[in-house]
């Protein structure tokens, strides 16, 4: 990577969604650049989603899954962003994963592909491998992008947009409309800030989870790029929608488990600490209902029962064909090594943080509200999801936006770029030295963000609640920036985004619970 090079395109994670443009661009002969904070490229939300994608099937129809989005995300979805999922994704997902990168799914004994079913499908028109499907796709996707040459840059993070009105040494930039020119990118290893150079910049840097205190999310999904969008000035929306996944694995040693709603498409039921079942008692669809109502069951029970978690027995109700085991290799070995086994007791699960439905808002391509500047994945908000996403749709989403978004920069590649307004960017601008911090308090303020977060923007939310976070949000934020100048920037950012989000809508839907 040189400071001085200007990329055609500069990819920001490498996620299903981000890799999918990147794979499409380079192989359309562009400079493509695709970095990641984390030393592994495998670490993303991606590589843990366990349960599936939908995809094409015989028999199913764009309007039945239409009318299934619609329905969880309680129609507070784009509309035209549903269409367009429905009538491009599914079929997708042979055209590109199986048939040109080569990613296997699970059959069944007959040698068919073995789709699932999930919450709220009137279909099983899930494929999976195993409950490993991220693991997988993600897998999949890398050893293709490697094969390829694909310039990937790990342990690299980005930590500001470059705009030519913020950034650029040119006065004249400041009346010109906004527009993204790169990004300011970390090297975790030397501590040194690069200005890199871009004429499109695409954000697929994932989600939020880890402003929470229990989530199913990777340490490092920690609302970077909503932070770095919004400080850019792009549109953020619906960011008040937090999905929690009802079922998480509630174990002393193991953490950011999560266990695959799947497992109550193959029939597991939820019991309360003394064996009952309890979902009769909120749904009508019982334990197959959305998860915005089941993670709201479970965290009702919890308080009725005073308890930490509930179960879910999967051993005597399962009614796949493969052994558990097999079907649930994953969840069967991880809870193994918590010491139980998943094919003769009930699993101890925890709602937990896992999808944002909100983000910056984006059109049917990925572009956003500002110039040359892209979003995909979690990251975005397309209006897809509404109020309360739909299982396995958001691999989904992921790929079909990735694939547009890529599509669009290519049809525009032709557009004229005065190349001489880069030489005016900045370097970044290194802030005065201060008193070296403690790494004990920091992550004593981290956690104190995650614990407001959790419980008063959380599963459940009062006005007095949010008004209480959005106060001591304020305080941290005050001190953070004192202290911290940029270690939890992005973090506090992105909560206070959430926490006004939550306090503006007063028409409480889906994963936006008040009482």
């Amino acid at each position: 990577m040189e400071t001085g090079e200007i990329y055609d395109v500069l990819i920001i994670g490498c996620g299903l969604s981000g890799l999918t443009a990147a794979i499409r661009l380079h192989e359309a002969g562009m400079n493509i650049l695709v970095v990641t904070k984390e030393s592994n490229p495998l670490e993303c939300n991606t590589y843990h989603a366990q349960g599936g994608i939908i995809a094409w099937k015989q028999g199913d129809s764009p309007e039945s899954l239409k009318q299934d989005i619609l329905e969880a995300g309680m129609h507070c979805n784009n509309e035209t962003a549903v269409e367009e999922l429905v009538a491009h994704g599914p079929r997708l997902v042979f055209d590109f994963l199986v048939d040109h990168i080569g990613t296997q799914f699970s059959r069944d004994a007959d040698g068919q592909l073995a789709y699932t079913g999930e919450a709220a499908h009137s279909e099983r028109r899930i494929l999976h491998f195993e409950d490993r499907t991220g693991e997988q796709i993600e897998t999949s996707i890398h050893r293709y992008a490697q094969e390829m040459g694909l310039n990937i840059l790990c342990e690299h993070t980005a930590i500001d947009l470059i705009t030519n009105n913020h950034h650029s040494e040119n006065i004249q930039e400041t009346y010109k409309p906004r527009e993204v020119m790169g990004a300011y990118i970390l090297d975790n290893a030397t501590g040194q800030v690069k200005r890199i150079c871009a004429k499109q910049v695409v954000l697929a840097s994932g989600g939020i989870g880890n402003l929470y205190q229990h989530t199913t999310n990777p340490a490092g999904a920690t609302g970077d790029g909503i932070s770095m969008a919004y400080h850019a000035g792009a549109d953020i929306i619906n960011a008040e929608y937090i999905q929690f996944h009802p079922t998480c694995l509630f174990h002393r040693d193991i953490k950011r488990f999560l266990i695959s709603e799947s497992l109550r498409g193959e029939g597991a039921r939820l019991l309360d600490i003394k064996g009952r079942t309890f979902m009769k008692d909120y749904s009508p669809m019982e334990d197959l209902a959305p998860r915005d109502i089941v993670a709201r069951s479970i965290f009702n029970r919890m308080g009725k029962d005073g308890t930490e978690y509930v179960l879910l027995d999967l051993y005597s109700h399962y009614q796949g064909q493969e052994p558990i085991a097999k079907r649930f290799s994953r969840i069967y070995s991880t809870c193994m090594e918590g010491g139980i086994d998943i094919t003769k007791e009930p699993i101890p699960v925890v709602p937990a943080a896992h999808y944002f439905c909100g983000g910056v808002k984006v059109n049917l391509v990925g572009k956003t509200s500002l110039e040359n500047l892209y979003a995909l994945g979690e990251v975005s908000c397309t209006g897809v999801h509404g109020a309360n996403r739909l299982a396995s749709t958001s691999l989904l989403e992921a790929l079909l936006w990735g694939y547009n978004c890529a599509d669009d920069i290519i049809k525009g590649r032709q557009k004229p770029t005065d190349l001489k307004r880069f030489a005016d960017l900045r370097e970044w601008e290194v802030p005065p030295m201060q008193e070296e911090f403690d790494p004990l308090l920091l992550q004593q303020d981290w956690k104190a963000i995650q614990l407001t977060m959790w419980n008063y923007v959380g599963i459940i939310r009062t006005r007095k609640g949010l008004r209480r976070a959005q106060a001591d949000l304020g305080y941290f934020s005050h001190r953070i920036i004192q202290f911290y100048q940029e270690a939890l920037r992005h973090a506090i950012t992105a909560a206070g985004i959430i926490t006004n989000a939550a306090l503006r809508n007063n028409s409480p839907k889906g994963c936006h619970y008040m009482e």
